[in-house]
């Protein structure tokens, strides 16, 4: 709760003044965002009395649409390399870009999973049982990115890259693994811990630098 305290005050104080001239404001956020987010976006409309409207999604693909003029408030990003870009081709409010946080990802199984996570770490995903591994798409997913660098660290991604399947975005990835499409996945940490997956297996987190925050530049 204090965690979410904080970011409530943060995102308060960014807010202030897009709140000024708006009665709606627009975000889009990485998807590993949603559990926290919609708390604090309810939080943040009761004690404002203003309309926040969140889109979740992949970094990479937000950072197209705002290249193309998608006209949003807010951008917290999975990679600080977006916002970095957008500030620096003059489309995001110079000075905006800020890491609040340090993101991480985990190996994650379903409660009944047959390989021992805790004993076996990595090495879980080369069980024969383990037959699809949900991932966000690297090409424009971070966490999707992260993942496979967490792979390839872990000497294993030769092994499992043809069992890979791709979410569009980190939060779909953790819906295959939930759904059993996937038999593991490697997700935002916040998904894990959220109440659809908090029941399931839990594996190495490894610290990543994810998620950021940054606001585009008004047209």
């Amino acid at each position: 709760m204090r965690i979410l305290s904080r970011f409530l005050i943060l995102l308060s104080v960014l807010l202030i003044g897009l709140a000024a001239h708006a009665q709606e404001i627009r975000v889009a956020a990485a998807a590993d965002l949603k559990f926290a987010l919609d708390e604090l976006g309810t939080q943040y409309e009761k004690q404002s009395g203003k309309k926040i409207a969140v889109i979740y999604g992949s970094s990479g693909n937000f950072f197209a649409q705002i290249q193309n003029g998608a006209p949003f408030d807010l951008f917290l990003s999975a990679d600080i390399e977006y916002p970095r870009k957008l500030e620096a081709a003059g489309l995001a409010e110079p000075g905006t870009v800020y890491e609040y946080a340090v993101g991480r990802i985990v190996i994650w199984m379903p409660p009944d999973a047959r390989a021992d996570l805790a004993r076996l770490g990595w090495k879980a995903l080369l069980q024969p049982g383990v037959e699809r591994i949900a991932i966000a798409n690297p090409e424009h997913a971070p966490y999707g990115r992260a993942a496979v660098a967490a792979l390839r660290k872990a000497g294993v991604y030769e092994q499992v890259r043809k069992r890979l399947v791709y979410g569009e975005n980190i939060a779909q990835a953790a819906q295959f693994v939930a759904a059993g499409t996937a038999q593991a996945g490697i997700v935002a940490l916040s998904l894990a811990v959220s109440p659809p997956m908090r029941d399931g297996n839990v594996g190495k987190s490894p610290r990543t630098r994810i998620p950021r925050l940054s606001k585009p530049r008004s047209s």
